[in-house]
């Protein structure tokens, strides 16, 4: 999309600056922290929890550097969260490779996302805000009680779609609205502006995470970066399968229930033709639709900037990308 690329355009100096401190602050005197860290953070992510970090500082006017710092400090977290995802799920690929965990077992990928949690506290520290402190840790906190309840979760055929949107609100959407959160705390903004960016990226993230889980039945490996429905064989009941189960025949339900309850996809082709009969991935897609709008509607009152152009942009991409 031409208005992402000028997304990137517009914080790539500022990008150069947080992969460059990545880097730094990645450095370890334990040869394997280096090794396995670089590879995680290196592996081809979108590094858009960081970009969003830039953009909202940008849209209100930041002019200092401590919005790099945040950045890096975001990547960190979200790189801890991947890595120690990766163990519990028992996932064997990420973005098209090898996971950590696969490459070097499940004891160093957990010890080196604990480092990697440490070492963005450390960080923390260096910015010398106890305001951007305060949400950082709070964001933290919250995802792991979102990791916590998605594994409550699994293998549970009647989980509801509103503890699903639980469980990703606190697992992903966190993050994204810590990111934008603290461009506004960057630039000492009043309470309705930090709520309003606060709000964009809780909304942005709700977006993104469902339309990952449309991704999962409708795109290919390769697309995907992952096989089709991992979600599935982890016993994971994302949104489609929940719609599809409340909306579908007796035997299109007993299909999913067993396939949840035992984290399998044997049936497959059976499974994804009862999500898309029963309309469950446009249900899905509607629904991160009405997020990315309300997450565009959050920037009314926002300065019309570049920057802020750039935010509606990746709220319209949100619902649009096929990877």
């Amino acid at each position: 999309m031409i208005a992402l690329d000028k997304a990137h355009a517009l914080i790539a100096e500022d990008m150069q600056a947080v992969n460059q401190l990545i880097g730094l602050r990645l450095s370890s005197d334990v040869a394997l922290i280096n090794q396995l860290g670089a590879y995680i953070i290196n592996s081809g992510g979108k590094r858009l929890r960081p970009q969003l970090a830039l953009l909202a500082a940008g849209a209100l006017g930041y002019q200092g550097q401590k919005h790099q710092l945040i950045a890096a400090i975001i990547e960190f977290i979200h790189t801890a969260t991947l890595l120690h995802d990766d163990v519990v799920d028992a996932s064997e690929m990420r973005r098209g490779q090898e996971t950590a965990n696969a490459l070097w077992g499940n004891e160093a990928s957990v010890l080196v996302g604990d480092f990697l949690y440490s070492r963005a506290f450390e960080m923390m520290v260096e910015v010398g805000d106890m305001r951007i402190m305060e949400i950082l840790a709070h964001a933290t906190n919250t995802i792991a009680e979102g990791e916590v309840l998605q594994l409550l979760n699994c293998n549970d055929p009647d989980t509801t779609e509103a503890r699903y949107l639980e469980v990703i609100r606190s697992k992903t959407a966190k993050l994204f609205q810590a990111a934008t959160q603290l461009g506004a705390v960057l630039t000492g903004s009043d309470t309705k502006t930090e709520q309003a960016m606060a709000d964009y990226g809780i909304h942005l993230g709700t977006a993104f995470q469902l339309i990952d889980d449309v991704l999962d039945y409708s795109a290919t490996s390769k697309e995907l970066g992952k096989n089709i429905g991992d979600d599935l064989a982890e016993g994971k009941p994302t949104l489609p399968l929940i719609y599809a189960m409340n909306t579908g025949n007796k035997e299109q339900t007993a299909i999913i229930r067993d396939a949840i309850e035992n984290s399998g996809r044997d049936n497959m082709p059976a499974i994804i033709a009862a999500i898309k009969s029963t309309g469950a991935i446009t249900y899905t897609a509607d629904c991160a639709a009405k997020e990315a709008a309300k997450a565009s509607k959050a920037l009314a009152d926002i300065p019309d900037t570049p920057y802020r152009q750039a935010l509606l942009a990746l709220a319209e991409f949100s619902v649009k990308r096929s990877f």
